[in-house]
């Protein structure tokens, strides 16, 4: 695999973004580094303009000003090469995306052989592998509709990790699904994060992101508020708005 590096080692380098839809200011000034095989983890009120951080990066969403470099892309440059930094960066929503009207197996599939343009087996090889991977394995030939929602959201970051990113970010992708499913799921991030693969996960699992993050930010009002390992963050933060937050949910 190919490793872009940014200068600091860092896979992702955020600068004063800033994004507003109207008089709303949704990214007010963020700046965030991400290093390689770092799993951070984004917690904070709704609305703090977490989901939208990730759209920028995936360029997804367009920014007013500052820059954002991913794996060596200046995505915030006019004319991105967005098909580059796809395939470098996979993106996990609540909503799985699949297509209905294929299997799980063509699911996988069908973004390296369209874009990579690698050959079938060795796709279909890999596909499987990451099948086996996220705890599907037979169910190759499943359409989406025959799987319940934890197995669906599972196929997606298997047709994710199938396009070899560098980077993976999960945006809430468990705020679908019901408890024993959430269980399933996390522990197929967990997977993704211990193959080395760097995570960016929103989410409002604080357990999970206690135990799994290597550095906690929590943003507030389209700002990072505070950063920091997860047993600081979610035991004695600095911030009057991070305890605020944390007394609320936990």
């Amino acid at each position: 695999m190919n490793h872009h590096q940014t200068p600091n080692g860092s896979q992702i380098v955020i600068r004063n973004l800033v994004k507003a839809y109207g008089d709303n200011i949704v990214l007010d000034g963020i700046s965030l580094d991400v290093k390689r095989s770092e799993i951070a983890c984004l917690i904070g009120p709704s609305g703090s303009g977490k989901s939208t951080l990730l759209r920028t990066i995936n360029g997804l969403a367009t920014v007013d000003s500052g820059t954002i470099d991913v794996c060596g892309i200046r995505v915030t440059d006019p004319g991105p090469d967005l098909l580059r930094l796809r395939r470098q960066v996979g993106m996990i929503f609540q909503s799985y995306n699949l297509f209905p009207h294929l299997t799980v197996l063509d699911n996988i599939t069908l973004a390296p052989l369209e874009v990579l343009k690698e050959a079938r087996s060795q796709v279909e090889e890999r596909a499987r592998f990451f099948l086996d991977k996220v705890r599907l394995a037979g169910k190759e030939k499943a359409y989406p509709g025959e799987l319940s929602g934890g197995q669906q959201q599972r196929v997606a970051i298997a047709r994710s990790l199938a396009m070899q990113p560098d980077v993976m970010m999960f945006d809430e992708v468990t705020a679908a699904l019901d408890p024993e499913t959430v269980k399933e799921v996390l522990s197929t991030i967990k997977d993704v994060a211990a193959s080395g693969v760097t995570c960016l996960i929103v989410t409002h699992e604080m357990r999970f992101a206690r135990e799994i993050a290597s550095v906690v930010h929590f943003t507030d009002g389209g700002r990072i508020v505070e950063s920091g390992a997860p047993d600081k963050i979610f035991t004695a933060p600095d911030d009057a708005r991070t305890r605020t937050f944390l007394e609320r949910i936990l």
